[in-house]
Order: C-alpha cells, then structure tokens, then sequence
C-alpha cells in the first residue's frame, strides 16, 4: 500500500540493509514514522552551502568548498552564522518504490539551527529519490545559536514514502468530518490553515524573540538554560506585533492540531507571495501527536518564524502555514506521545527542550 513507512517497517528496513549504519541504528532513533539521523565525527566548515549535483558526489564538492575540518570526537563548537557539513552515521540502499523526505527536528527547529540533508546527485535539499544508494550528510548553519556537538547528536530526522500518499482538499474536508483536526473551523486549502495566536488565555505574553548576542547552548544539556539568557519575551495586549527584519521568534498556532494514527503531517510554507516573513518550519508532525488516546487531546503547533527585509505586522488568528497530511502505510506499532518520552506532547508556547521551564 502506498503510504508514509511507519516503524516497524523502518525496522524491517534496518534488518534487511535497506538502512546501514555504523554503529548499528538503535532503537532510541526509530520514531512512529520517522528515523533520527546521527552526526558523524567531523564537521566540514565550507565557504557556503550546495548542492551535489546530478552525477556528482559531495565529497567531490566538500574538496571544492571546504574550509577546514573540525573533529567533533571531544565535542566542538558550531559558530553562529557559519556553514558546515557533517557526515550522518547512516547509509541507505533504497528500493525503486521508495523514496524519503528529510527535516530538523524540532528542538533543533526552535533553536534556529538549520539542517538539511543533502546526497550524492542532489539536486534538492531533504528529497531523497526512489531507489537512492549512498551516504547522507547534514548541512547545518546555526542561525541564532553557536552549538556545541558531539558524534551521535540527533539534529534531523527521515521519513520514508512509497507512492503518492498525499490527502487532497476534499479527502482533508472528509478526515476532519469523522475525525476533528483542529478544535475550531477547519482552514482547508492545499492542506490545513495555521494560524497565529497572539491572545494567548490570562496573559499578554505570546511568544520569544532571540537575543542577538549569547552563550553557546550545548545541545546534550536538557532543561539546563534560563530562558532569559537567551531569549526576549514578546507581549502584546492588542492581538498584533511587529518582526523585526532579520530577527527569529518562536510563536504558537491558535489551533490545536491532531494527527489521528493512520496518518502523519508535514508542515509547509503558506503563502511565497506573502515575503516579508516565513514559518522555518521543522516539521514532521507524527501520528498520534495532539491525538486523545496518545494523552494529546489537541496539541499547539510551534511556529518558527523570520521576518525578512521589511518590518511587518503579524496579527492574531493569521494565516501563516499549512499542514499536508498524508497516509500511513500502515498504522504505527508506536504512537506520538504514547510511552516514547515524546517532549512537545500537549504542549502551548513552549521553547526547545534545553530551557529551563517555568
């Protein structure tokens, strides 16, 4: 059946060399419908970001473009507006019917940490196409945040597909009639609406803005950082605020969102035409996230979001991304949230996992 692989057919993938790795994959890595991906132990810093290129191989080009090497074996320090290459602990021997879509992570999403996956013959970042045999490297340019790494980190994750398993508009109107998506009005075009929400219940706090100048997060470190080290509150007692151009916030969607188990979701751009801002969408959305039986009952969408040349006023209930949803090949052994220590669960406004809370 076509359909997004859930994870016991990653793991049969694992089994069969379809998926390689040295060391072995490990069960921590394997999610409802994704697999993480781990860092290698040298990061390339390279003059800029590229593609491989149809015929061609990265490490042909790493030779054209790097810098210098950094040996990540003790731990190193990714600098804030540098670009780096890093070969991934895993390979892929993909069959001719299956394909893969790559993407950040969340919590390196809500760092600003931009990640993508890049192959030999490439011609796109994070699109992997069917029947793909070789190595996979991570391009990472911490945006906000110099980052401390280390061999293992998990900063991006794969998601594999066979087929075309994309709902339309009215196979979404459908999904949403049986089973409710959002807890409000569905926004169904070309996937479904998100919007902003900048009248957050009991509160004139409605999201984060990060500080141009700061410490080195290390990403090992969980619930360490105090917030304020690192991050401008945002208020607004009018239902709007204002992106600065160049600045990165961290918002949240008015909507709670459900991914019922046979299906997963994607988050995408809205609107190109808008300019002036986008949502950096880090973002898998896996089945059972926000769903009632996996302890969800609607979850909040994290929004990611850079405002480009001009200031511009964002206002409440915004229209600002859309999420694609697509069918399971089959449902999950394993659920979102459902005894897999998910982080972002039931979650609101919320900052990556390596802040301190409350």
């Amino acid at each position: 059946m076509n359909g997004v692989l859930p994870n016991q057919q990653i793991s049969a993938m694992i089994e069969s060399g379809a998926i390689a790795a040295d060391p072995a994959v490990t069960a921590a890595q394997i999610q409802p419908a994704s697999l993480d991906l781990r860092l290698g132990n040298v990061a390339y810093r390279v003059r800029a970001s590229f593609l491989a290129g149809q015929g061609a191989k990265v490490a042909d080009r790493l030779a054209e473009f790097e810098m210098h090497r950094v040996d990540l074996s003790d731990g190193a320090v990714l600098e804030k507006g540098c670009v780096y290459v890093v070969p991934l602990m895993e390979t892929l021997a993909l069959s001719e019917n299956v394909s893969a879509v790559a993407n950040a992570k969340s919590s390196t999403g809500r760092l600003d940490l931009l990640t993508r996956t890049i192959t030999d013959g490439g011609t796109e970042f994070d699109r992997i196409a069917p029947g793909y045999t070789g190595p996979l490297y991570a391009e990472i340019c911490p945006r906000s945040f110099s980052v401390l790494v280390r061999p293992g980190m998990r900063l991006n994750q794969i998601r594999f597909g066979s087929g075309d398993a994309t709902l339309d508009d009215d196979a979404l109107r459908a999904l949403h009639d049986k089973t409710p998506l959002v807890d409000g009005t569905a926004v169904i075009d070309e996937g479904l609406g998100f919007s902003v929400d900048l009248r957050l219940p009991g509160t004139s706090l409605v999201g984060y803005r990060a500080k141009p100048h700061t410490g080195v997060i290390d990403l090992d470190k969980i619930g360490h950082y105090a917030p304020a080290d690192y991050w401008e509150e945002v208020h607004s007692t009018n239902g709007q605020i204002i992106l600065d151009p160049g600045a990165f916030y961290i918002l949240v969607s008015r909507e709670a969102v459900t991914i019922p188990p046979a299906y997963a979701a994607e988050m995408a751009p809205y609107l190109a035409m808008v300019g002036e801002f986008r949502v950096h969408y880090a973002g898998f959305f896996d089945p059972g996230f926000g769903h009632a039986e996996a302890g969800g009952t609607g979850s909040r969408g994290v929004l990611e979001v850079r405002c480009h040349e001009a200031p511009f006023v964002l206002e409440h209930g915004q229209v600002v991304g859309r999420l694609v949803y697509e069918h399971m090949a089959q449902v999950p052994g394993q659920l979102y949230g459902a005894d897999i220590a998910s982080n972002y669960q039931g979650q609101g406004l919320k900052l990556s996992k390596h802040f301190r809370s409350g």
